[in-house]
């Protein structure tokens, strides 16, 4: 009987030396840094409060409290990444409107951002700031024939 266990012993003990070593955990991947598509520097301002509720050019309900941008030839639904050139803060919106109006484009006003989106970058109180747009994502807007694509 003995024997048998001493067998058994060493039986088990070659098996718990036979076993593969635990694989670390693997670390998530990378992230995928975005492929900017076309960037701009300029003035950005932000929608005054006369026009909470008013249809966008998109057709959408403008909400002061959504992440999103008027922009006078990108596409609607284009997602682009605007940073705030003073503090280097940035954020994403989707362009829903056209915009900025004419006179404001004169003075280098080149995308009109939500309040929202104003102040996650910082600039509600200064009204306008530098920024730089860069595209991520071109929007489908079928009724945009001057697509910057």
């Amino acid at each position: 009987m003995k024997r048998y266990g001493t067998i058994l012993t060493f039986s088990l003990m070659l098996f718990a030396c036979e076993q593969k070593p635990a694989k670390a955990p693997e670390s998530p991947p990378a992230p995928v840094k975005p492929v900017i598509k076309e960037s701009k520097t300029g003035i950005a301002s932000f929608y005054g409060k006369g026009f909470e509720g008013k249809k966008t050019y998109s057709g959408e309900t403008y909400n002061s409290s959504e992440l999103v941008a008027a922009h006078p030839t990108y596409p609607i639904g284009t997602i682009v990444r605007v940073t705030n050139l003073s503090t280097k803060d940035t954020i994403q919106v989707r362009i829903s409107d056209r915009g900025p109006t004419s006179k404001n484009r004169r003075e280098g006003v080149i995308i009109d951002l939500s309040r929202a989106a104003a102040a996650k970058i910082n600039m509600v109180g200064a009204g306008r700031q530098k920024v730089l747009v860069e595209v991520l994502e071109w929007g489908d807007d079928p009724n945009n024939s001057d697509t910057a694509k």
